[in-house]
């Protein structure tokens, strides 16, 4: 029976190598994927066959006790071998490479900004390429890699860079999120453990670290059509390297899709460069290492109806130095935030097809400073500052075709609201980081089912404080309104109010 698979698995490549001769690469790997699933199916048969033989043989006939019993473990034996040898095939003929897919977008933004004078700036079309590489692989059940490269790309080069902020363009937190030039980037590269038992407890759970997927989160992921990463994105959205760990509690609390996650992770560090006196030491630096740690529960989810909450807290948050110290950043405290929201994805019970196909959704935020006593304070004081933010949205069916979907959302913000959402995707900046009122229209329509969709959208922000886009000191995240602004001189760099009308055409495979 050896023999017979063995011979099996030549002749099929023999075939194989005849037959696609002409055919491309791709092509080759996706018949000889084909015909390893048919020797998979073969040997499952062939299995269960020797199991029943086994069976009957190991059992002697009544009254024959001259009869042979078949070794089960010598047939197991002879089974895993070949099992091996299957194995061995299939990773030279593809099947336990690296898998792809890819995300593509080109959009045009219209920008449009007034300043706290009354002046404005504006630009027509910024024509922008994103390009999203996925990459997974899955080398047993229970452990797999998942990474992702990003371009994200203005069309032609750029032809202004303002010094002051050029240090800006690829800083750690956004670099897979902001458009600039043509570099490829990891936007996410990790490890995945995922285990159905915890300590012989009926408690699935997983673990991941690396450069961790934490923008496109919960509530945001909506407008931007994409699966949710982990953070509520109303207080979190930003690249970071880190570790989390998810622990299901369904069959604990009783409660459909109850879970807690427990997340760590880095935002800059103080390592000196590799070639200074003292490599990758910390002495020398004018900042520490800026961590955070976080934990998201969330206590219900049906599918239908669903609510969860986080905590965060990052310490050694930065801001520009000030001019005493020749470093671009200082620290100068840290920060608390809190959010919560309820989600209803499905309005009623069968009362009509319009409202089961209907998302409604309401967020609440905060967020408190922890200024350091020999910093240059936060937010403008050295006194601890709380602020606040709410953001409800809703999502119906499109009115246009079966298939799409309409958006309409809100964000209003206080004086000394701030979350960290520096990757927010938006060119105009974070609509969920405003110290004011947010006002945002969307739809996405699919052209050829799921593989090619185009998006209108509309983001209006009506600022009522800066600082919305600023770091955490006094420097850049100080809130003032318009007429403060215009008043200490400051009237033609501060925005009053921003729109962005943006188009694109995504493919998506």
């Amino acid at each position: 029976m050896k023999k017979r698979i063995i011979g099996s698995v030549i002749a099929a490549s023999i075939i194989t190598t005849g037959a696609v001769a002409d055919d491309t690469l791709m092509q080759r790997f996706e018949k000889m994927e084909k015909e390893m699933a048919a020797l998979k199916a073969e040997l499952n048969a062939i299995k269960a066959e020797n199991s029943k033989l086994a069976t009957q043989l190991s059992t002697p006939k009544s009254g024959d006790s001259s009869a042979p019993v078949a070794s089960a473990s010598k047939i197991n034996e002879t089974l895993e071998d070949l099992q091996d040898q299957i194995s061995s095939i299939n990773k030279k003929t593809n099947g336990n490479a690296l898998k792809w897919d890819v995300d593509f977008r080109t959009s045009v933004d219209n920008l449009n900004y007034k300043m706290a004078d009354g002046s404005t700036q504006k630009n027509d079309a910024v024509f922008s390429n994103r390009l999203w590489l996925n990459m997974s692989y899955a080398a047993t059940k229970n452990l797999s890699f998942v990474g992702q490269l990003a371009y994200n790309k203005i069309f032609g080069q750029r032809s202004l860079t303002d010094p002051a902020t050029a240090g800006m363009e690829g800083f750690d937190w956004i670099s897979g999120e902001s458009a600039y030039d043509d570099t490829l980037r990891v936007r996410s590269a990790y490890f995945f453990y995922t285990d159905d038992e915890l300590a012989g407890l009926n408690i699935p759970w997983t673990f991941s670290i690396g450069r961790r997927p934490s923008t496109e989160g919960h509530l945001i992921n909506f407008r931007d059509d994409v699966k949710a990463s982990s953070p509520l994105a109303h207080t979190v959205n930003v690249e970071f390297d880190g570790a989390s760990a998810k622990f299901g509690t369904e069959e604990l609390t009783g409660l459909n899709g109850s879970y807690f996650k427990l997340c760590a992770g880095r935002g800059m560090s103080d390592a000196e460069p590799r070639f200074s006196s003292a490599p990758y030491s910390s002495q020398a630096t004018d900042t520490n290492n800026i961590d955070m740690f976080g934990i998201i529960l969330v206590p219900y989810d049906d599918k239908q109806y669903s609510f969860g909450m986080q905590y965060t807290y990052a310490y050694n948050l930065i801001d520009t130095a000030t001019p005493s110290l020749s470093s671009g950043f200082e620290t100068v405290g840290g920060l608390h935030t809190a959010t919560a929201f309820a989600m209803v994805n499905g309005i009623g019970d069968g009362w009509s097809e319009f409202l089961d196909d209907s998302m409604v959704f309401v967020s609440g935020a905060m967020s408190k400073t922890n200024p350091y006593s020999d910093g240059q304070g936060m937010l403008g004081s050295m006194d601890s500052k709380t602020g606040y933010s709410y953001w409800i949205g809703t999502q119906f069916p499109s009115l246009i075709s079966d298939e799409g979907r309409w958006g309409v959302e809100y964000n209003h913000g206080t004086k000394y609201w701030r979350p960290i959402t520096y990757g927010e995707d938006t060119m105009i900046g974070s609509k969920l980081a405003a110290r004011g009122d947010a006002y945002e229209i969307y739809f996405t329509e699919p052209l050829v089912d799921d593989i090619l969709t185009f998006q209108l959208r509309y983001t209006y922000i009506d600022y009522k404080y800066s600082g919305s886009n600023g770091f955490f000191g006094s420097s850049t995240g100080t809130p003032m309104s318009m007429e403060e602004a215009v008043n200490a001189g400051y009237g033609d760099s501060i925005v009053d109010k921003a729109q962005d009308i943006r188009a694109y055409i995504r493919y998506k495979f």
